[in-house]
């Protein structure tokens, strides 16, 4: 069993290996000033990172390199779209991205921690690193919620998974206020419970989601 763990650990290594390479810039042989790179992301970048929510993508990637001596800064553009499970039916779901930030890369031999904003490399690395912070860059840039258009969902996974919107619970509530002074019946009343569980339901498995 350690055994396989062991292979299992030597293979997300080397593919994490592979996709720093693919995403890396040789920046020491850069001269001051402007430079401009593209990548382009699919879905080994989110194979490599084991990702939980991105099984495929097509991005691409627009980096301007600002170079100095010690310092460079980077304007980092992503566009495209990935593939992931919707919130609704669980189907695959196509997200598009349209990702833009800043990236500080300090060149040093006392380095601070990494924060998404800011890099820090020793003078010593030949090349720089961007796997980590276009994958973090996509999947931040997720929306909270993941779903398709209207009419998009399988309609036979809905049956299957049905969940009541807050639109739907509103309304139930709203109308039994509006009949406040008259007594709710109990079939009602077990209709509102079990609308407000499912709903509770709902919440609670999106804020377990990775």
């Amino acid at each position: 069993m350690q055994l396989r763990d062991f292979f299992v650990t030597l293979r997300t290594k080397c593919a994490q290996m592979e996709i720093a390479q693919r995403y890396s810039i040789a920046y020491k042989g850069l001269k001051s000033g402007p430079h401009d790179f593209d990548f382009a992301v699919d879905a080994e970048l989110f194979q490599a990172f084991e990702s939980a929510e991105i099984s495929n993508g097509n991005c691409h990637v627009s980096v301007h390199l600002e170079r100095a001596e010690q310092r460079m800064t980077l304007e980092v553009q992503i566009t495209g779209d990935v593939t992931v499970a919707c919130d609704r039916c669980l189907e695959d779901c196509s997200m598009p991205i349209d990702y833009t930030g800043c990236l500080t890369v300090e060149i040093t031999d006392t380095p601070g921690e990494y924060d998404g904003e800011v890099m820090w490399i020793l003078p010593a690395e030949d090349t720089l690193d961007l796997s980590q912070y276009i994958y973090e860059s996509i999947v931040l840039s997720l929306p909270y919620q993941r779903v398709h258009p209207d009419g998009g969902c399988d309609p036979e996974m809905l049956k299957r998974f049905r969940i009541v919107s807050e639109e739907e619970f509103a309304a139930v509530e709203a109308e039994s206020q509006e009949r406040s002074s008259e007594t709710i019946s109990e079939d009602q009343q077990k209709l509102l419970a079990s609308l407000r569980d499912k709903l509770v339901a709902e919440t609670c498995n999106n804020s377990k989601e990775p």
